[in-house]
């Protein structure tokens, strides 16, 4: 009932997502963008952590499908008063609703939801665990560029990985689909066990990009560099900034992505 994280998704399951979400691509272009598929159904987007693409994406994509959607953040929320996630949870469940949407800072809070309430719960990122639906969505920009195939296909995760959901989602589920990930960050930015993940690691970009089809870019999370993981900024910028130069060193073509938000500069 749950979609929680990829490692649920075996590749036919994922391949049926990709189908699908290509016939509702069309959609986006009509003069009239709205089919009745989720008509009568109820989300709700409980998102306690900011969020633009995310919450966004979640809305209009239900509004399209003539669900109702429901909008909550923490600001507007007793969780602000010192109530509990279950707490809040159960009342929105009271609601009856068919779906909750969640975004929080702790890993595991979707899981939690999923596991108290009778209610379809989608994970829209919990703390630095998962983004599942981030991933299906970046297999399906690389399936439109890469004309359906994933296999033999190699893609580097540049970055901050350390902290980030996204990029763990990913590795899994491009792995899934038959892709080879590199992943490259100094080395403070590369989470423990990563030598156990299965992809392939380095910690100098101008090696790590060699070759490769595409290249995913991760936000530096700034608010994190108060913990002195880095020299500095400038140093970070100059070792494994994604260049024009250090581009040609990849693929012809190799495409280039950023879930979001990004650091100018």
């Amino acid at each position: 009932k749950d979609l929680l994280d990829v490692t649920q998704l075996s590749k036919d399951e994922v391949m049926h997502l990709l189908d699908t979400a290509e016939q509702f691509h069309e959609i986006n272009s009509r003069p009239v963008k709205k089919v009745p598929t989720l008509k009568g159904k109820s989300v709700i987007m409980f998102f306690s952590e900011p969020s633009t693409r995310t919450k966004m994406s979640f809305d209009m994509a239900g509004k399209r499908l003539s669900a109702d959607t429901f909008a909550l953040g923490k600001s507007g929320s007793s969780l602000q008063k010192g109530e509990s996630l279950k707490d809040t949870a159960l009342t929105l469940q009271a609601m009856n609703p068919d779906i909750i949407v969640i975004r929080d800072s702790s890993s595991g809070a979707a899981q939690f939801l999923a596991e108290r309430l009778p209610c379809s719960i989608i994970n829209a990122g919990d703390g630095r665990h998962a983004h599942p639906t981030q991933a299906i969505l970046d297999s399906f920009t690389l399936r439109a560029h890469w004309n359906n195939q994933f296999e033999g296909k190699e893609l580097l995760i540049l970055g901050d990985v350390a902290h980030s959901r996204v990029a763990r989602s990913n590795v899994l589920m491009l792995n899934k689909l038959g892709v080879k990930v590199r992943l490259c960050a100094p080395r403070t930015l590369l989470p423990r066990g990563v030598d156990t993940w299965p992809a392939e690691v380095f910690t100098n970009l101008d090696q790590a990009i060699k070759g490769v089809d595409a290249v995913m870019c991760l936000r530096l999370q700034l608010e994190r560099q108060q913990a002195g993981l880095l020299p500095d900024l400038s140093e970070y910028s100059n070792t494994h900034c994604l260049t024009r130069r250090r581009l040609e060193e990849a693929k012809p073509g190799a495409l280039v992505m950023h879930p979001g938000p990004m650091n100018r500069g």
